[in-house]
């Protein structure tokens, strides 16, 4: 089995080569994916429809294995925390948050993240590794089928998916798309484009590639209405700034499922959350990208030298977009007394960039206004690689 295919990493493009290597026609590719994707199996000999001849094949050749649990954790509210071992030392968290319209799941696509985010737990830990395709989709294909047997249903439980785990999506960007893919397939999870989310810190070249290949619903982690200032707590912003990240979501609402983007705000005490920066929010977005602010609570850990904004202060800000005209919504936290809310995914990463001595704990500097002319901006964003080669998810 050291050799063999895992056919979780498989798209159904990429199902219908491999079949067609072994000999096979198209749509034994079509039966084997929705055997996998929609109804769970890993044994082939289950799959009833599929020639004995292909069934004897794959026994020999490929296998469906998921990620091994490490643990699993429950919140008061229902929320549930997997953490999945990926090897090496590293391991890395899923979450399930059931609600009364919907129930979305929480995948990770990288082994830490090399964008190093001030708020962002995930953050300080560094960065190992990308996941593969088959890593990602079997965050999926694990809580789906696991949560179909304990809930007693043949019927589909998770209807959103939103890549908000561990890592920076479109820096895996290869390994990303076929996950994806296989989300929205009707011969696999058959989720609406609009209610699978890519959320990124603002890789700007692979938001218009995301835009042609797999144009989901867009989230930008936004944080701060004007470069100085989200350069501290955003470091890709030095690489790619506002005016050219909100171009680039102009582009991608040309082609994406929804009419707005959603900009993520993570509310952090006396550093983005006055009226001011509010008001200057305010000019930033409105009538320049159609949108919707997502305002995000804090949730503390030591490491960040950040606090959360007391509630009287999240209420005045969102009050103040919504005035003006701006959909706003503050993010209810769940799953916080297992460490699942947002901000808070750690799973377990041997960092390979030395984050610690990349994220000090020195203060925010409250800074507004756009970055002079003379500003650097080139060559300031961690190391990472925006389009890596190989699969991966």
């Amino acid at each position: 089995m050291m050799d063999a295919v895992n056919l979780l990493g498989f798209d159904l493009q990429g199902l219908a080569a491999y079949c067609e290597q072994l000999g096979e026609k198209r749509f034994r590719a079509t039966q084997l994916f929705r055997w996998i994707h929609q109804k769970g199996a890993a044994d082939f000999a289950q799959m009833s429809d599929l020639a004995k001849s292909l069934r004897d094949k794959l026994a020999g050749r490929a296998h469906i294995t998921a990620l091994p649990v490490i643990s699993e954790h429950v919140s008061a509210d229902g929320t549930i925390k997997w953490l999945f071992d990926v090897g090496q030392g590293n391991a890395v968290e899923a979450v399930y948050i059931p609600e009364d319209d919907r129930a979305t799941l929480c995948i990770s696509s990288q082994a830490g993240c090399a964008v190093g985010c001030r708020f962002c737990s995930t953050g300080h830990q560094g960065f190992s590794r990308n996941l593969e395709t088959w890593e990602i989709i079997a965050q999926l294909w694990y809580a789906e089928h696991s949560l179909r047997q304990r809930l007693n249903t043949d019927e589909r439980v998770i209807s959103n998916v939103v890549m908000m785990g561990m890592g920076e999506p479109l820096q895996n960007y290869g390994a990303l798309v076929p996950a994806l893919r296989m989300m929205l397939d009707d011969h696999g999870y058959g989720l609406s484009r609009r209610r699978v989310t890519v959320s990124t810190s603002g890789v700007v070249p692979m938001i218009d590639r995301l835009r042609d290949d797999a144009p989901v619903a867009l989230a930008v982690s936004l944080h701060a209405p004007n470069d100085p200032l989200r350069d501290q707590l955003v470091p890709l912003n030095r690489k790619y700034p506002i005016a050219e990240l909100l171009d680039s979501c102009n582009r991608y609402l040309e082609r994406a499922p929804r009419d707005f983007i959603t900009f993520e705000y993570c509310m952090l005490d006396e550093v983005n959350d006055t009226p001011e920066l509010a008001r200057e929010l305010i000019a930033l977005l409105k009538g320049k990208v159609s949108c919707k602010i997502n305002l995000i609570p804090f949730n503390p850990f030591p490491a960040s030298g950040l606090k959360r904004s007391s509630n009287e202060r999240v209420k005045a800000f969102a009050d103040l977009l919504i005035q003006a005209g701006i959909i706003t919504t503050v993010r209810k936290t769940r799953g916080d007394d297992i460490d699942a809310a947002c901000g808070q995914l750690a799973g377990e990463v041997q960092d390979r960039t030395r984050v610690h001595l990349r994220m000090v704990r020195a203060p925010v500097v409250v800074q507004r206004g756009a970055a002079s002319p003379s500003t650097p901006r080139e060559g300031a964003a961690p190391a990472s690689t925006a389009n890596p080669p190989g699969p991966r998810p």
